[in-house]
């Protein structure tokens, strides 16, 4: 069969250089089972397959890729799903807890997160490929220009590391950007010690209007409260500025 054309509506562009994709598979530490996310023609596939402390399970929503992935690695067969990554309940493949790898579409890659997010309880880790304007927000720290929603929200659960970047030669077609591979593992945090939900409305509301100083910013959420609180911290500060404990304290405060 030969090899599955690359579809712009997707947001394909397939990883070539075998060492960008075996330095991927390395660096996922996690054992056990693992899900691999867009796989396409497989050249991380091959090498996950090799490692013999994992448990593979790949979803792919391009049905070309599908046909290609079992004619050239038949042991996929019973682990391979085609769908829609951002449509399918996690909770029906594993009962226990999996690692999320892969080479994320660069237009959902956001949209992916935050689905993982959701099952922050159930991903230990995440190793993936992402463009390299995306990797540096997440992985930025408060008081950078980068640092923002995600960065916030991704890193009240999970350490970042931004691994290694990776050049457009190594892709086809070559995307127009760089692009990073970053590991994200769970720490130790089970609870944020405010509403998560609101705690992610805070994060939200301000850095849609990051210019502005967080007390203007959350007019909207404060208004509809039916006591205004005596004390709330850094409200003359922009969102940029705040570490996650201090959206956490500021979450608090709003109760």
């Amino acid at each position: 069969m030969p090899a599955v054309r690359p579809k712009k509506a997707l947001g394909q562009h397939f990883l070539t250089d075998q060492a960008v994709a075996q330095a991927i598979v390395s660096a996922l530490r996690h054992t056990g089972h693992t899900l691999e996310v867009g796989p396409g023609m497989g050249v991380l596939t091959q090498y996950l397959l090799k490692k013999e402390d994992i448990s593979l399970k790949v979803v792919e929503i391009d049905s070309e890729s599908v046909r290609y992935l079992l004619e050239h690695f038949p042991a996929l067969a019973s682990g391979l799903y085609e769908a829609d990554f951002l449509k399918m309940p996690l909770e029906k493949l594993f009962q226990d807890d999996f690692a999320v790898i892969g080479n994320f579409p660069y237009n959902i890659s956001s949209q992916i997160f935050f689905k993982i997010l959701d099952y922050r309880e159930s991903v230990p880790e995440v190793v993936c490929m992402i463009q390299k304007e995306v990797a540096e927000r997440l992985a930025a720290g408060p008081g950078s220009k980068t640092y923002g929603i995600l960065s916030v929200l991704l890193q009240a659960w999970y350490d970042i590391e931004y691994l290694f970047t990776v050049g457009e030669g190594a892709f086809n077609p070559p995307p127009k950007v760089k692009s990073a591979v970053i590991r994200l593992t769970r720490n130790s945090r089970s609870d944020l010690g405010c509403d998560a939900e609101m705690f992610k409305q805070v994060v939200k509301t301000t850095f849609n209007q990051r210019r502005k100083t967080i007390r203007n910013s959350l007019k909207p959420i404060l208004s509809s409260l039916p006591v205004l609180p005596q004390y709330i911290p850094y409200l003359d500060c922009r969102p940029e500025q705040l570490s996650v404990d201090e959206f956490v304290e500021l979450t608090k405060s709003l109760k």
